[in-house]
């Protein structure tokens, strides 16, 4: 589907999305081109009058504009931009407000120069491997603070304030000093994928713990299928593994000693130790699928999908980004990490957290109706549009209606994320520090291929951890 992954964070975008801020997607088509000036207009304050602001109700807390026009630029990745055309044909059956639309990959390229001259759209889902940074944004005075969006009343309870709907912990990572300037809308599971077609013609338990993994890829590799594929070119994702494993093994202080730049991150953990251990059984007893250590996200997804390899690591966005690829009954499941023989956290544990930042400039020209548009993105109609057309979860609590039909994928993550409960974890490193996540992944890739031994690695990363703490703008950050 697409040629630009998410290898990122954790809930970010695509390849970046799991970096920026790691939930997602990809690949390319651009939309409509970009109507430079018109309709903005010079962008000012529509909250000051102008020809955007209606009359405010109960409905329409922001005044939207019937007539009005709003201007809508989404990242079209591994989500694509359909469920955002569902939006804006909804928006403009109930509120008489037309949109214009732009699906791209290029998201500095074409926005930049609109930031700049003071004309940006109304609503940008800011994403993928072209966003625009959002500090930079911010430090820029470029966005609008959503804390108007976010304690208006929920479209569905009117007694409640938008932001109380919202899955706890996944408006973080669009703060920025104590503002929450972007809106990361797309809940992402990561671990473990398989396909429950060959789970049943081969005889298959789901396994809960390593041991039992492992005993699945030595059958799968007596029957000349791989156990495990990787995106081997982008080595995030064998890290989803390895860092699954130190957050089940080890607990939450396993995962925020890294996190927080400790000593004994790395070397000194048991939980590191074990880990990484347990991936390298399966690089040395041949488990891999041959050639995965040299393949894109998409080759080896494809293949994957090709039953040439039992499980593969990845993010919720999988299944959309496999779309084109993945056999009508092929039935791909969601599996959480297994379990290492004492580890703290439970099986049904799942790293979770929400990426695909969406913003609203300062200078939107149509800030009533971009304002009602995000609000109504966190309806339980909007959400269940998007899980339909984009095959993912979004940020809002119970946000499918029941009896919605989902693809097995996406509703095995539903499945997950309702075992796991309060049981979900979330390492932000990646969104701290990206030059150490960047040594801890080259510190992987060497791993996959056996270049060098777990004892080496667990050094490397250490050498990483220990240069980020000697950076004094490391001590801004801390997790309790």
């Amino acid at each position: 589907m697409g040629s630009t992954a998410h290898h990122g964070a954790e809930g970010v975008g695509r390849r970046d999305l799991i970096k920026r801020s790691a939930a997602l997607g990809m690949v390319a088509a651009p939309g409509m081109g970009l109507l430079s000036g018109c309709a903005s207009g010079g962008g000012g304050d529509s909250d000051e009058g102008g020809d955007t602001k209606g009359k405010t109700s109960k409905d329409n807390p922001f005044g939207a504009k019937k007539g009005s026009k709003l201007d809508v630029v989404v990242f079209k990745g591994g989500y694509g931009d359909d469920y955002a055309k569902a939006w804006e044909a909804d928006f403009s059956k109930k509120l008489g407000i037309s949109s214009t639309h732009t699906g791209t990959q290029e998201i500095t390229g074409k926005l930049q120069p609109r930031f700049n001259a003071g004309n940006p759209p109304d609503i940008v889902d800011d994403s993928g491997a072209q966003q625009i940074k959002v500090d930079v944004l911010y430090k820029n005075g470029q966005l609008l603070d959503l804390s108007e969006v976010l304690d208006a009343p929920s479209v569905d309870d009117p007694a409640k304030k938008v932001r109380d709907t919202l899955i706890p912990g996944t408006l973080d990572p669009g703060m920025q000093e104590g503002k929450i300037v972007a809106l990361n809308y797309i809940y992402t599971v990561w671990g473990l994928w398989y396909s429950g077609k060959l789970f049943k013609d081969k005889g298959w338990e789901v396994p809960k713990t390593w041991d039992d993994f492992l005993a699945i890829c030595k059958d799968a590799k007596s029957q000349g299928i791989g156990g495990l594929a990787h995106q081997g070119k982008y080595p995030y994702y064998i890290n989803v593994a390895i860092m699954d494993l130190i957050a089940k093994k080890g607990g939450l202080d396993a995962m925020k000693a890294i996190d927080n730049l400790d000593p004994k991150a790395f070397v000194g953990s048991d939980a590191a130790q074990e880990a990484i251990e347990a991936i390298y059984e399966v690089v040395e007893k041949g488990y891999l699928m041959p050639g995965t250590n040299g393949l894109t996200h998409t080759e080896s997804q494809t293949r994957w999908n090709q039953y040439k390899a039992v499980f593969i690591t990845s993010g919720s966005w999988l299944e959309n980004e496999q779309l084109k690829q993945t056999p009508t009954d092929f039935d791909m499941k969601f599996l959480p990490m297994p379990l290492l023989s004492g580890s703290t956290l439970p099986f049904e544990a799942i790293r979770a957290g929400s990426g695909e930042p969406f913003v609203i400039p300062a200078k939107a020209a149509n800030r009533p109706a971009a304002q009602e548009f995000m609000r109504r993105m966190l309806s339980k109609e909007w959400s269940t549009l998007f899980a339909k057309q984009a095959n993912s979860l979004t940020i809002l609590k119970d946000g499918v209606d029941p009896g919605v039909r989902l693809r097995p994928g996406t509703q095995s993550t539903v499945e997950a994320s309702k075992a796991a409960g309060d049981n979900t974890f979330r390492y932000l490193y990646t969104e701290w520090y990206g030059e150490m996540g960047t040594a801890i992944e080259a510190a992987s890739n060497e791993l996959m291929a056996k270049r060098i031994q777990p004892k080496e690695w667990l050094k490397r990363c250490q050498a990483a951890v220990d240069k980020q703490a000697k950076d004094p703008a490391s001590k801004k950050n801390h997790r309790d």
